[in-house]
């Protein structure tokens, strides 16, 4: 009874295991074949990153939209259900006539704090807000969903629509306009620490925006719901990955030491090759920026996206301390 109870775990797992590996070999297929229908890109500049002049009075409560884009919540409606990606996602329209993507899922919470980070050091981010409770008329009742007072959902992430924003195609990890470039280099560095392990190239989007007079393309990075939490790890790291865990991502170890000048992460994801050759700089540079963030900005982050005095807490020392971890790099 034992060996039959012992046989059929084994081969629950490596049933587990094979529909793991068939599901990203259909998500790499389907990547190919898009990435085959690229559309040329319009004119304009390219634009990765912005040195962020003003990061020492940056306000990563409210985000990169600030308060002139804040949703009017009064009134959400449903347009229609958004069929990409892990989570559950309505478009949306609100009281103000504004259009949103709503995320309803445990992305929600990292996802607003991640992009703050990532804005705060002069990335160009998606624009997005996080309701602590809000109904959206006329939408189905997921189950997934986490409910709160009034028939609304608890904590939903929108992300804004913008009319002077076209959304192009995806750009990719390798090959990008600014390959081996400091700020790309910074990018990847930053999507590590940052424990963002769902790194494919279809959650990267390009921006046609005109901007200043003149049209620029920027190179976002469009989803990063999986953070905050641990990459995994071993054979087995997609079962131990997590996403929106605080004490999870305190725990998890970051910098595993450093190679000839090159820094090794220790770090379980998609893309993991784009880390191969960080350099020593290039790890100091991003962390040099992310030290003149205060504690309370730093903070300001994780409250955007409604996680408790408790959770801050544990965000906010767990950033702090691999801030840390970057900036005492040997030279």
């Amino acid at each position: 009874m034992f060996m039959r109870s012992k046989a059929l775990k084994v081969a629950a797992l490596a049933l587990l295991l094979l529909a793991l590996n068939l599901s990203t070999s259909a998500a790499a297929l389907a990547q190919d074949k898009k990435k085959k229908e690229k559309k040329s890109l319009p004119p304009g500049k390219a634009v990765l990153w912005e040195e962020p002049r003003d990061i020492d009075s940056r306000d990563l409560l409210l985000g990169p939209g600030g308060a002139r884009m804040r949703p009017e919540v009064s009134r959400l409606e449903f347009v229609k259900e958004e069929k990409d990606g892990w989570s559950k996602k309505y478009r949306v329209r609100d009281a103000a006539g504004k259009v949103w993507v709503a995320k309803l899922s445990k992305e929600a919470q990292s996802e607003t704090a991640a992009v703050r980070l990532v804005w705060a050091v002069g990335y160009p981010t998606e624009i997005n807000y996080l309701v602590p409770c809000v109904r959206i008329e006329g939408a189905p009742q997921p189950k997934e969903a986490e409910a709160c007072a009034g028939g609304g959902y608890r904590n939903v992430r929108l992300e804004a629509r913008p009319e002077g924003i076209k959304r192009l195609d995806e750009w990719s990890w390798v090959g990008s306009p600014f390959e081996g470039r400091r700020e790309m280099q910074g990018l990847k560095v930053l999507m590590v620490f940052l424990n963002n392990w769902d790194t494919k190239d279809d959650n990267n989007v390009v921006f046609h925006v005109q901007q200043r007079g003149t049209d620029e393309l920027q190179y976002i990075i469009s989803d990063l719901g999986a953070t905050l939490g641990k990459t995994g790890g071993g054979r087995l790291w997609k079962l131990k990955r997590s996403r929106n865990a605080p004490e999870d991502y305190a725990e998890a170890k970051f910098i595993d030491r450093v190679e000839k000048g090159y820094v090794r992460f220790s770090y379980a994801g998609v893309n993991t090759g784009m880390l191969d050759k960080i350099t020593v700089a290039d790890a100091r540079w991003l962390g040099g920026w992310l030290a003149r963030l205060s504690e309370r900005q730093i903070g300001d982050a994780f409250r955007a996206a409604n996680y408790t005095p408790e959770e801050v807490r544990i965000f906010t020392g767990a950033v702090r301390a691999r801030v840390r971890e970057l900036t005492t790099l040997p030279k």
